[in-house]
């Protein structure tokens, strides 16, 4: 008698596959890879390469060796980490340190979970987090655009704008005051400031949100939910108080919102999987980011945000069930 085998859920039927999928973020990801290698030169190279190979070694031994499986790093999943990670650090990060977080990302934010489809959290945002706390001085060194430059280590640094902002505000200064040493919107489009690897320019990475959507490699539920609550909320508290809260479009252009809301907050795995659980998801990042920028002491809010929101998914996916079939 022939059987019926039942697989989990969620169940999906149609040509998608987890490789198509993620080689098309990948895809997605190349115009911002091409602005960091512009504004940062070859250094923006080393850290990609270094963090991706560091991704797939990782996760080829795990599964050879320890976990005794059939190794799945043609997938595209641990490459798309790899660049991920690079995306979230500084252009100058030492090879060792990217290895380290390359090792959390893989080893503690995925393998240890069960591998792709079984991990909670992000696992570029856990190996990001965990080099942020272990080495908070060179995670918040910042290289300054100097077009492509062939230095690595020895590039001249300074602070983000979401860092100059906070430290102005702190040290009793008003947004009026420290408008001149802040960048403009046209930087923040093209690129032109210090900061991560891969959130500097805004236009690519919008570029990449548009060809996710035309591709339906995402829907727009999280990227527009999480851009929207952030507008609302910061042009709310700079409406009461333009002198102490920054405008809400220097919140969307500014530190790693972009790059969060597009790549990192859509992840299939620790987002959930309804229409009404991802607007529910969404609002929730994009207040956490607010408050963590404007009321916490990290001039950035987005990982964090993106964390918490990826531990409470479970329950919002128990409250927004799908409707059953049949």
């Amino acid at each position: 008698m022939k059987q019926l085998y039942v697989a989990p859920s969620p169940h999906v039927h149609g040509s998608d596959t987890v490789s198509k999928n993620m080689y098309g973020v990948l895809i997605a990801l190349i115009p911002a890879f091409i602005c960091s290698v512009i504004f940062f030169g070859v250094s923006s190279l080393i850290v990609t390469l270094t963090s991706v190979i560091a991704c797939v070694l990782f996760e080829y031994l795990i599964q050879k060796f320890l976990l005794k499986q059939k190794p799945s790093v043609c997938d595209g999943s641990a490459i798309l980490t790899g660049v991920l990670l690079a995306f979230n650090v500084p252009s100058n990060l030492p090879i060792w340190i990217i290895m380290i977080g390359a090792l959390v990302a893989i080893g503690i934010g995925k393998m240890t979970f069960g591998g792709l489809g079984s991990n909670i959290f992000n696992p570029a945002l856990v190996g990001r987090v965990f080099l942020l706390i272990s080495f908070p001085v060179q995670m918040t060194t910042w290289p300054k655009p100097m077009g492509f430059d062939t230095s690595y280590v020895d590039a001249e640094t300074g602070a983000t704008a979401l860092s100059i902002l906070k430290e102005g505000l702190m040290g009793g200064k008003s947004i009026s005051e420290l408008q001149a040493s802040l960048p403009q919107v046209n930087d923040m489009l093209l690129g032109n400031m210090g900061g991560s690897l891969g959130e500097v320019a805004a236009l690519a990475l919008i570029l990449g949100l548009v060809w996710m959507l035309i591709k339906r490699i995402i829907t727009w539920h999280i990227p527009v939910s999480i851009i929207a609550t952030v507008f609302i909320f910061s042009g709310i508290l700079y409406l009461c108080n333009p002198e102490q809260y920054i405008c809400p479009v220097f919140h969307l252009l500014s530190g790693g919102l972009l790059l969060g809301a597009i790549f990192m907050a859509t992840d299939y795995v620790t987002s959930p999987m309804t229409k009404k659980g991802m607007l529910i998801y969404g609002v929730g990042i994009g207040l956490l980011t607010v408050i963590i920028r404007d009321f916490g002491a990290f001039p950035e809010g987005m990982s964090f945000a993106i964390l918490i929101m990826n531990a409470v998914t479970p329950l919002i996916n128990r409250y927004c069930k799908p409707e059953r079939f049949a």
